[in-house]
């Protein structure tokens, strides 16, 4: 999968081993610990110009290499996570369905490469591409490495549970012909 705008220039293939090479080192260590989570071995190669940008299109990025994934299969569609990480305590419940996004977060100790507004543009790029409602809630915690890192480990195990696949189809809403 590869994204190429003005912007950006991502690519994201499976492989063997977990490799992220985005040239942002915050980036590479949280999307490392996403995938790992997510328990899928992939490589990731980026160049950008603004981090904004990269941040931004990475989640759609992903968001598009998720639903290729998944696209006319029966997945269980539910995964909810809670996730410690020293001080911070984050709630993680996603279903892959339609958009929607909620991030309640609130960081007190800000640490450079670990701003809340690229992880808001990640998080809603993911949602509007894989097509899944994401809630991320803060339970407790002040150090923002803390609260993103664990943001992104619970984001990838309650996304390893959505996709795993299902033996039904996992909605009580059908279409009936008429």
């Amino acid at each position: 999968m590869r994204r190429k705008t003005d912007e950006t220039d991502i690519e994201i293939n499976y492989s063997k081993e977990l490799f992220v090479d985005t040239g942002d080192p915050v980036l590479n260590h949280l999307l490392k610990t996403l995938f790992y989570y997510m328990e899928k071995d992939v490589i990731i190669k980026a160049k950008f110009d603004l981090n904004h940008h990269l941040w931004e299109d990475m989640g759609i990025t992903i968001g598009q290499f998720l639903k290729n994934e998944v696209e006319g299969k029966k997945i269980k569609r539910f995964g909810t996570s809670i996730l410690p990480m020293d001080d911070a305590l984050i709630l993680v419940s996603i279903d892959i369905s339609r958009s929607y996004t909620n991030i309640d977060i609130n960081i007190k100790d800000a640490e450079k490469g670990f701003e809340l507004g690229n992880f808001k543009e990640l998080v809603l790029g993911l949602s509007r591409y894989l097509q899944s409602t994401i809630h991320i809630k803060q339970i407790n915690g002040e150090n923002a490495h803390h609260i993103i890192e664990a943001s992104f480990k619970a984001l990838g195990s309650a996304l390893k549970t959505a996709l795993e696949p299902s033996d039904k189809l996992e909605s009580t809403n059908r279409v009936y012909e008429v």
